[in-house]
């Protein structure tokens, strides 16, 4: 059993949107500090194995993957295309997978839809299109803007790189990605008698302070996101990423905005 940590740090992977949450902590815990800890696509689960975290909001591990950790599966994520504004496939307000073949594509690195950095959505046909690599998806975004190719990733990243000249729709028959709630198992954290990993389920799920408090949830192994149901629209949506450190009595040390809408469907 490990000490109580005099900062529960919570690292947040891109698009993860958890102001709504902290300020529940805030109230139901004014005496342990939430600090948000924004980490690099992909690198959220390794930097909580590395200790740097007590827990993190993130994409699910890959089957088979998760022994070390406890994981609660939150939402499933849409997955959209994005395109420049005056892209043909922005006629309709969803696209087929069907429809992006013989477009290219822009694969960043940090792809979080195809961990091994190559394209995970082939057209429906069986074809390939061509694929542009990149560094990350801030740089894919940019190519998509100069016309160079499409990018397919989660909702919540485009709303984090949402620009001006391009949009993004719902793409049909895609991988999706399920965000999950995760701390090591080995990793004990209570302070005065609460155990803190299950007092945030309860906070992400919604629950009182006093159910939160009398038992907690039950982590489970996380499971392919294609699995997951789909949840309402507005229901623990992912939105745009706000850091800060939220202390005793006092706010975040850089401002936010409201909880994630949840879904959006076509482009801004």
């Amino acid at each position: 059993m490990t000490a109580a940590p005099a900062v529960f740090r919570l690292l947040l992977a891109p698009g993860v949107h958890p102001d709504r949450w902290a300020r529940v902590w805030r109230e139901r815990l004014p005496d342990v500090p939430l600090e948000l800890v924004p980490v690099a696509a992909g690198e959220a689960l390794a930097a909580l194995r590395r200790g740097e975290g007590v827990a993190a909001l993130a994409p699910a591990p890959a089957p088979g993957d998760d022994d070390d950790l406890a994981v609660v599966r939150l939402y499933e994520e849409t997955t959209v295309v994005v395109v420049p504004r005056d892209h043909w496939l922005t006629a309709g307000d969803e696209v087929d997978a069907a429809d992006l073949a013989g477009e290219t594509r822009v694969v960043p690195a940090d792809d979080v839809l195809a961990g091994d950095g190559t394209t995970a959505h082939p057209a429906a046909d069986g074809g390939v299109p061509g694929t542009v690599e990149v560094a990350t998806t801030a740089e894919a975004v940019e190519l998509v803007a100069a016309g160079t190719g499409v990018l397919v990733v989660p909702l919540s990243l485009a709303r984090l790189h949402d620009r001006r000249d391009v949009v993004h729709r719902p793409l049909r028959g895609a991988p999706t990605v399920t965000v999950v709630l995760a701390w090591r198992r080995d990793d004990e954290a209570v302070a005065d008698g609460v155990d803190l990993h299950q007092e945030l389920v309860g906070i992400v799920r919604g629950r009182t302070a006093r159910s939160s408090r009398g038992g907690g949830a039950a982590a489970t192994p996380a499971t392919p996101a294609a699995a997951q149901p789909r949840r309402a629209p507005g229901t623990l949506g992912p939105g745009p990423l706000r850091s800060g450190t939220l202390r005793p009595g006092g706010g975040s040390s850089r401002g936010g905005s409201g909880a994630g809408r949840g879904r959006g469907r076509g482009g801004r």
